[in-house]
């Protein structure tokens, strides 16, 4: 079984981070239907976490149907092919499967929409939120994401959560539904961190999002250049 170690680094719980850590894995393929997962104590030590904390994130699991508690024989995967969780939409993965996604806040700004953005909101400005992406600690992509201004008066970094459509949900009571993604070639920004290894002006895949809330209307528009050597943009149809 692959695992990653847990950090309590970030604004997800701990034991959301484990959780959307299995369920990616899982997705991924990395762990299969019918797996048995080691003991809990067992599987708690090898992750730097607490019995009670991996109990918490296993719920989750069985909550959503990817779990199979069997008494005195242990616990099963029971695969799926997609499920509701924080990062459903987030289609980036390492090359080998999954990956913990997390980012760095660059810099966070209220300014008109840049015009080369899909067509998104009634509003004439946007947040503007530049991130660094992170899978499992290691640098994967840039993003520019644009909320419609309309949506929240002020938007600040500690207000924010790892990931967006968290924080959209439980602090905006905006849900992003569903998004369209378009995938391109662009040059690395200008802006992009020294600790994302292409330099910038690199031609990179570029995804171009459009994301929708649960009123209907496009709420979101984003950018992201991720980095091939890295990760893959990955979507499991059925």
């Amino acid at each position: 079984m692959h695992q990653t170690r847990m950090h309590q680094t970030g604004a997800l719980p701990l034991h959301m981070q484990i959780s959307e850590s299995l369920i990616r894995d899982i997705a991924a393929g990395r762990l299969l239907d019918g797996e048995r997962l080691p003991p809990e104590r067992e599987m708690a030590a090898g992750l730097g976490l607490a019995v009670g904390t991996l109990r918490r994130a296993l719920r989750t699991l069985e909550e959503h149907g990817l779990l199979m508690r069997v008494q005195g024989a242990g616990n099963f995967i029971k695969a799926r092919a997609e499920v509701d969780s924080v990062y459903a939409l987030f289609r980036l993965e390492l090359l080998a499967g999954g990956g913990l996604p997390s980012a760095e806040v660059l810099s966070i700004d209220r300014l008109p929409k840049d015009p080369a953005l899909p067509r998104f909101g009634n509003h004439a400005e946007g947040h503007r939120i530049r991130r660094l992406r992170l899978l499992s600690g290691c640098p994967a992509a840039v993003e520019e994401i644009w909320l419609d201004a309309s949506r929240a008066e002020a938007i600040t970094a500690p207000d924010l959560s790892e990931s967006l459509y968290h924080y959209y949900r439980e602090r905006l009571g905006l849900r992003i539904l569903r998004a369209e993604d378009r995938i391109g070639l662009g040059r690395v920004p200008a802006w992009s961190p020294a600790a994302f290894p292409p330099p910038p002006g690199s031609l990179l895949p570029q995804v171009t999002r459009l994301s929708f809330g649960q009123d209907g209307q496009a709420a979101e528009a984003s950018w992201t250049w991720y980095d091939p050597a890295t990760v893959a943009y990955v979507v499991r149809l059925k």
